[in-house]
């Protein structure tokens, strides 16, 4: 195992050789309230319920009906006002309603909360990232817009050659600081990063025209990619003065770069970002090294929208930041890693042993930015049992990532590096673990010495048999042996829910020192949140723990009344 700092610094987990995260002892999470007993829905997202966009709106406006109510609980003052955004409602019917604020009308850049609220409309609590109320002089600026706009053309520092009109700037209350100020909103336009009709935001104090903020507005553009193992796929780039590169604004402003085998120890000692002036990228093939990264762009792309819409997880931690990632990593490196340290990723060229296949294929790239998902939740300590469950947490969500892509040239199976080469035909398989020689199909007590790579079976295992049950079976065009340590046969609840039992048990109920035993107690809690107490889908997933040597079965529910 390659650690990248001794003890508790260690980590940057991997997938292959692999190193960890950074650890941090957590307590462990209080249970919250089961669902409905028997309460069973198609695909929850791991607690949150599925909403049409009629059920959505409704929602909002409902939360818009109570806007004033809230404000007045909250202290806020008489002239500010909430605006529903969105609306999320857990099983159990908490719902979590996201405002942003005006002032007398004016938009209160920093106003927005979130106010979360039990099933009979009780606030039980509330983030808001200006506390308090709102209370500014005036709201009679002494710029008008076109000095505003004047002023900020001569603060922009992301664009050259600016140019904004009065049209261009906005009256805001600026609340970012701790004293709310009465202040402009400008956007002005000219040569940058993104070409040369780059947007700037710039934040000018309304009296004085003393800048108080501002940062770029990028804009995506689709491109065409030819990866090494996706194909040809579509990528979101970004347009430059001299034409384009692979970041990606869409999703966090993810940015590939070439690392120009620079060495693992200092994987960015020779980095530079991919640039071209056309929006076509790759050939298919490693004699191109823009191939590689379309893969890993494509790949970090799909993961993101995976977790945003099956779990409303917007990106790696949760904040809508995208992680640097970097291909061409050192030579001969069969390998590739998620760094905390860094909140990046690098990727390997593979090595003699896979025939010098990069190692960007699309469940590895989702394999590897779930790592940084379970750093940002439980940061399961990457040794012991516990960094089992890492490693499969990540091999979990990386194939979830594969069969969401849906991508004809990488259909989903359970095969974990099935697209990299290796001689065997894959690196790990989750249906039978045990069949490469060297990974562990059920628990034993010896479970937590083995390496974490290998003793991640017993995980996988269980989530195959969670998802599909037992049985042999035709997955992506690949066998798949649904066989059993207790020799016990059982129908799946589906990859989706399975998906969603452990997502929401890595984030609410799992700590750094999980182990197996403690993973069956979280993922029991986790599927009485999202489907009741007596439902078949509990039952299941103690069927599944049970197949796998860890704790025994609970009793049948039958139809979970």
């Amino acid at each position: 195992m390659n650690r990248k700092n001794a003890l508790a610094a260690g980590v940057a987990a991997a997938l292959a050789l692999g190193s960890v995260t950074v650890v941090a002892t957590q307590s462990a999470a209080a249970p919250r309230p089961t669902a409905a007993t028997g309460t069973s829905v198609a695909r929850p997202g791991a607690g949150f319920r599925a909403m049409t966009a009629d059920a959505r709106g409704e929602a909002i406006r409902a939360a818009d009906r109570n806007a004033a109510a809230t404000a007045r609980e909250l202290g806020l003052g008489p002239d500010e006002r909430l605006r529903a955004k969105d609306v999320l409602i857990d099983a159990d019917g908490s719902r979590h309603v996201r405002y942003d604020r005006t002032y007398r009308g004016l938009p209160v850049i920093g106003g927005d909360l979130v106010v979360h609220l039990s099933e009979d409309g009780t606030i039980t609590g509330s983030d808001l990232a200006h506390q308090g109320a709102v209370l500014i002089a005036g709201t009679t600026p002494k710029l008008t817009a076109a000095d505003a706009s004047a002023k900020a053309v001569k603060h922009a520092r992301h664009v050259k050659k600016a140019k904004a009109g009065s049209k261009d700037s906005t009256l805001v209350v600026y609340a970012v600081g701790k004293i709310p100020v009465l202040a402009y909103r400008s956007t002005v336009t000219g040569e940058g990063e993104t070409g040369p009709t780059s947007r700037e935001a710039v934040i000018v104090d309304a009296a004085s025209g003393a800048a108080l903020d501002q940062y770029e507005l990028h804009q995506s553009v689709t491109g065409t990619g030819n990866g090494v193992t996706v194909g040809q796929v579509s990528i979101e780039t970004t347009q430059t003065a001299g034409g384009y590169t692979l970041t990606d604004a869409a999703h966090g402003g993810t940015i590939v770069y070439d690392s120009y085998n620079s060495p693992q120890s200092n994987p960015k000692q020779n980095a530079r970002i991919f640039s071209r002036t056309t929006n076509s990228w790759g050939n298919g093939t490693t004699s191109s090294r823009e191939s590689a990264a379309v893969d890993a762009s494509y790949g970090l792309a799909k993961t993101w929208d995976y977790y945003k819409n099956s779990f409303n997880r917007s990106g790696i931690r949760n904040d809508g930041r995208g992680a640097p990632a970097y291909v061409h990593m050192d030579t001969n490196v069969l390998n590739a890693f998620y760094d905390d340290n860094c909140f990046c990723m690098f990727f390997g060229d593979g090595s003699s042993q896979n025939g010098n296949t990069p190692v960007t294929a699309l469940d590895v790239a989702g394999h590897e930015m779930s790592h940084g998902v379970t750093a940002a939740t439980a940061n399961l300590t990457y040794s012991g049992e516990s960094g089992g469950l890492n490693e499969a947490t990540s091999d979990i969500f990386g194939t979830m990532v594969e069969f969401y892509a849906n991508n004809a040239g990488d259909p989903g199976d359970y095969y974990i590096g099935e697209k990299l080469n290796m001689s065997g035909g894959y690196m790990r398989r989750m249906d039978n673990p045990a069949a490469d020689g060297k990974s562990l199909s059920c628990w034993t007590s010896g479970t937590g010495s083995a390496d974490v790579h290998y003793s991640s079976g017993v995980g996988n295992h269980f989530f195959y048999l969670a998802a599909e049950g037992t049985g042999a079976k035709t997955i992506g065009g690949r066998s798949h042996t649904g066989t059993t340590c207790n020799n016990d046969t059982f129908a799946g609840i589906g990859k989706d829910k399975a998906a969603a039992v452990w997502y929401r048990a890595l984030t609410t109920y799992m700590t750094s020192t999980t182990n197996y035993a403690g993973a069956r107690t979280a993922t029991l809690q986790a599927a009485a949140d999202l489907y009741g107490t007596n439902s078949q889908e509990r039952y299941l997933v103690s069927k599944a723990w049970a197949a796998v040597s860890v704790g025994t079965a609970l009793p049948d529910p039958g139809t979970g009344t």
